[in-house]
């Protein structure tokens, strides 16, 4: 199979009465849900989770196993998991990736350097390490089966030379004033892939781009937007799409693909945005009502940002004074707000659960 020649941006053709129908519909959702963020009080603490759970989702499509429980309990330091432990650590990357890409685009735009800088986090310490981190690559790739060649592989991207053209192309597509910009995001991101311009980690950042690119044309005021869900759920409708726009010159079927996720995944999002705040609001009254104290809030903002913990984390990262902890954690179990998973004995710290707010991120 010859490395495949991406199509030259912005498409000299786009068949734009074949996805017009869903155009509408997808603005419309899209601009709901960012109507919602904008009204959530502190995104950065009720939204957490929400991020965790798509960097579980994005990274199980690239085959990792670990739930999103499983992450959250490694990372209050209750370390059980030591057959998954390296797609914990991709996990946690790519999260972290996404945090970089955000805050680099406070200073500079969406660029190649900010992928490159997202990359280089994505792959540190984890399965990939060894294949250049934070480089384009420098040699010739292909995707198939393990063990595939050249000649049999599903798909081989644009040799090194094309795929340096093709970057820097690409790059000036996503400043490009396109006439509808959810639809260029579509093609945004297929394109990404289809140059495949690193020697791995390009889906997870092909994802990564999805909530950046519409922050950068200010879509959504928070880069907190996440496909994962939908892509996850239609692997195979996923991978097909993108290659048929190789196998045909087509974009029409994957564009109309990417704009039912985002008229789906819009969805889905607001409504469990919606359960989020609703049980912030509720919990904020029940909690200072139940514990009569003063870092009320404080316990409820650490319980949306740390799911699952144990006693330590509460006490040193809460900002609730030592004297106070046990008598603040006793309470929230005793009314049902926590629960333990794990009592503590000896020198292991009591593991705890806030169940009501991981039962909604995992819907």
């Amino acid at each position: 199979m010859v490395p495949f020649t991406p199509h030259k941006l912005p498409l000299k053709k786009i068949a734009w009465e074949s996805f017009i129908d869903l155009m509408g519909q997808a603005n419309r959702s899209i601009a709901h849900y960012d109507g919602l963020l904008q009204s959530v009080p502190n995104p950065d603490v009720l939204l957490s989770p929400l991020g965790t759970q798509e960097a579980v989702l994005s990274s199980k499509i690239e085959g990792t196993q670990a739930t999103l429980e499983e992450v959250m309990e490694f990372e209050a330091d209750h370390i059980k998991q030591e057959s998954n432990r390296g797609d914990i650590y991709e996990i946690i990357n790519y999260r972290l990736a996404l945090s970089e890409g955000r805050d680099k685009m406070k200073e500079i735009p969406l660029s190649l350097r900010v992928i490159r800088e997202m990359h280089k986090i994505l792959l540190t310490g984890v399965r990939g390490e060894t294949k250049d981190p934070g480089n384009f690559r420098k040699i010739q790739n292909h995707i198939g089966p393990p063990g595939s060649t050249m000649e049999n592989a599903r798909f081989v991207p644009p040799t090194v030379q094309v795929m340096k053209g093709a970057l820097d192309e690409w790059e000036k597509y996503i400043h490009f004033d396109e006439k509808d910009i959810l639809v260029q995001l579509a093609i945004v991101h297929a394109q990404f892939e289809i140059i495949h311009p690193f020697l791995d980690g390009n889906g997870r950042i092909g994802r990564i781009l999805i909530p950046l690119f519409l922050y950068h044309k200010g879509i959504i005021q928070e880069p907190v937007f996440y496909l994962s869900d939908y892509l996850e759920s239609n692997r195979s409708e996923y991978y097909d799409g993108l290659k048929y726009i190789t196998d045909t010159n087509d974009w029409t079927n994957w564009i109309r693909f990417f704009l039912k996720a985002i008229i789906y995944q819009s969805k889905k999002n607001i409504e469990k945005t919606k359960q989020i705040i609703e049980l912030y609001e509720k919990l904020k009254t029940e909690i200072t009502k139940k514990t009569h104290s003063q870092f009320a809030i404080h316990c409820l903002d650490f319980l949306f940002i740390k799911p699952i913990f144990r006693t330590p984390d509460f006490r040193s990262k809460a900002g609730i004074p030592k004297s106070s902890v046990s008598r603040l954690l006793k309470t929230l179990v005793d009314t049902n707000i926590i629960m333990v998973v794990i009592e503590g004995s000896g020198s292991r710290p009591t593991l705890f659960a806030f169940r009501d707010l991981i039962d909604i991120i995992n819907k």
